[in-house]
């Protein structure tokens, strides 16, 4: 059974600064690709990054290039997600995944909210 639980959203103003976490159990997650995903309210939930099972590859929506950098600890269990200069359009909420594919994950976390308002 594998769960994922993200942590670390809140509401911050522009130009701020957030870390997500995503705490994953089970000997999947460590096999396979992590990725967080958005969902903006009246939008479809879009791809944000994602991390290979060893942490060496990493891809990230174009949105977010050289603002945003994902990471995962060594015991490949924890995935983080360091949003920098935060704008207005990143207010979403943040899911985990994991999976085999990166566009099409096994598994889900709950999500967690991310408001950047003024």
């Amino acid at each position: 059974q594998v769960q994922l639980i993200e942590s670390g959203g809140g509401l911050v103003q522009p130009g701020a600064s957030l870390r997500l976490s995503c705490a994953a159990s089970g000997d999947f997650v460590r096999k396979n690709y992590m990725a967080w995903f958005r969902q903006a309210p009246g939008k479809e939930r879009e791809f944000v990054a994602s991390i290979s099972q060893s942490g060496g590859s990493t891809y990230y929506a174009d949105s977010v290039k050289g603002r945003f950098t994902v990471s995962r600890d060594s015991a490949k269990t924890t995935m983080f997600l360091q949003m920098n200069s935060l704008k207005p359009d990143d207010t979403a909420v943040y899911y985990c995944a994991t999976g085999r594919v990166i566009l099409n994950p096994d598994y889900w976390g709950q999500g967690t909210q991310v408001t950047v308002s003024s």
